[in-house]
């Protein structure tokens, strides 16, 4: 979806902090999560955008979560390891574009991202 919309540069940044937020994951323990969860609840009911991208940070950011809990178990028959390495290969590239979207003020959904919070 290309659709451009009228934002703040404030609401843009929010927007875009919410994607970058879930980097945190790799320097703390459930940064990932906490990041965007932390950027989501804190402006969500100012702004329509933050509260959009917050949610499909998050929701993505579980997914991952949840796909890579699955995957760990097939790591002893080797099948997990690639679809490990891809899963976070998949987190950072998603994660920028989505950042970059969100900054310029597009809508970007994330690939195989379930809806927890709707």
């Amino acid at each position: 979806m290309k659709e451009i919309r009228e934002l703040s540069e404030s609401e843009r940044n929010w927007a875009m902090l919410c994607h970058l937020s879930t980097f945190a994951g790799y320097f703390f323990p459930f940064g990932g999560i906490l990041g965007p969860l932390i950027c989501w609840l804190s402006k969500k009911d100012e702004s329509q955008w933050v509260d959009f991208n917050g949610k499909q940070a998050l929701n993505f950011q579980l997914s991952i979560l949840l796909y890579m809990v699955l995957a760990i178990p097939l790591v002893f028959i080797i099948v997990g390891i690639p679809i490990l390495v891809f899963l976070g290969f998949l987190e950072v590239i998603c994660a920028v574009i989505a950042s970059v979207k969100a900054s310029k003020g597009e809508e970007f959904r994330y690939p195989i991202s379930i809806p927890f919070i709707q």
